[in-house]
């Protein structure tokens, strides 16, 4: 199984109320452990204007704003940026699955706030990380659902409407999810 490029939806029954009703995006899976990017959980009153001038950077264009999420609870003080994949940095983009990248240099945050950056984007301090065949584990407890990433789903979607949306196209209605998991 390689859920690299796809989406985890956490289940209702999540005991770590950090991933409580997470999407996250999933950078890089292999038998070595898998990276993931949580989507819909934003930083508390923190805008990019804000990162950009904790690195001494120009303040970008008000379109450019972007909110900052919280990736996850691995190296907080760690940026990264997931964002369409026209955009490449002059120093390390990751492509991944042909519709995302991931940029986790500062370039990228000079790139936007100039207005030269990707066309969508998502600015991320943390990550969420798992050993070898942890989240296989998890998805085997029913911790985790997972499903296609869609540019729309990851960028466009109100970030409190990810999760259900998610659910949704896996033909999942939330209201029918219950927090206990069973075996047939």
């Amino acid at each position: 199984m390689n859920l690299t490029g796809k989406l985890l939806v956490a289940m209702p029954g999540m005991g770590d109320p950090r991933f409580a009703h997470a999407v996250i995006f999933v950078a890089d899976h292999s038998e070595k452990g898998a990276m993931g990017l949580i989507v819909n959980k934003p930083a508390a009153d923190m805008a990019l204007s804000d990162v950009l001038d904790q690195i001494e950077t120009p303040t970008a264009p008000a379109q450019f704003d972007l909110r900052v999420h919280i990736g996850g609870p691995v190296e907080t003080g760690r940026g990264f940026v997931l964002h369409s994949p026209e955009y490449r940095s002059a120093m390390q983009t990751m492509n991944i699955a042909g519709a995302f990248a991931v940029t986790a240099t500062l370039d990228v945050l000079e790139d936007i706030a100039a207005g030269k950056g990707p066309e969508k984007a998502q600015l991320m301090l943390g990550y969420s990380g798992w050993g070898p065949d942890q989240l296989e584990g998890e998805i085997a407890q029913n911790g985790w659902l997972t499903c296609e990433a869609t540019q729309e789903t990851v960028f466009d979607l109100p970030d409190e409407r990810k999760w259900s949306a998610a659910l949704k196209s896996l033909g999942v209605d939330p209201l029918g999810l219950s927090a206990t998991a069973g075996r047939a």
